[in-house]
């Protein structure tokens, strides 16, 4: 029995890590490998309100007068949201350092930001309708040389407050 036992486990923990793990979506996801040696901020991206349309995931840099200014962001990556789980996207950064990512939910992928759009920032800071941007401090992250987990929460408006669904 212990002869039969022995491979059908080893099978099971040699495929349990593929079943669990999340691939990295978007055109940096090399950065986001096992093994890859890149500074790399892999963002996931959770509470969706709905399904539908696209997400945006903007990188900034340390400078508090760049960010969230036109034109000033250093990468850009825009997907379709998948259908059901978090959404981790991988970013690659040019080098280690300070860094801050913006997330918005195009809810219905017209290009524009909308009153049912969904948005959020590294470190999850509180955001309100009289308040919509936080400053740099609040969502400045440290990238070293390797890849840097941030947990980015959706926040949408309901009625005349923002955040996460169901809060």
């Amino acid at each position: 029995m212990l002869k039969m036992v022995f491979p059908v486990a080893l099978a099971v923990l040699a495929f349990a890590p593929a079943a669990s793990a999340q691939a990295a979506l978007g055109p940096d996801a090399a950065a986001c490998a096992p093994g890859s040696n890149r500074p790399a901020v892999l963002v996931s991206v959770n509470g969706f309100k709905n399904r539908a349309g696209k997400i945006r995931v903007q990188l900034y840099g340390s400078n508090p007068s760049e960010f969230l200014a036109k034109g000033k962001k250093l990468r850009r990556i825009d997907l379709p949201v998948t259908r059901a789980g978090s959404m981790d996207v991988c970013v690659a950064v040019p080098k280690p350092g300070t860094y801050a990512v913006a997330v918005r939910h195009d809810a219905d992928a017209n290009g524009k930001s909308g009153w049912n759009d969904g948005g959020g920032f590294s470190n999850n800071p509180r955001i309100s309708l009289l308040d919509l941007k936080p400053s740099l401090r609040e969502v400045a992250i440290n990238v070293g040389s390797g890849i840097k987990p941030v947990n980015v929460v959706l926040n949408y408006r309901s009625g005349l407050s923002i955040g996460p669904v169901g809060r």
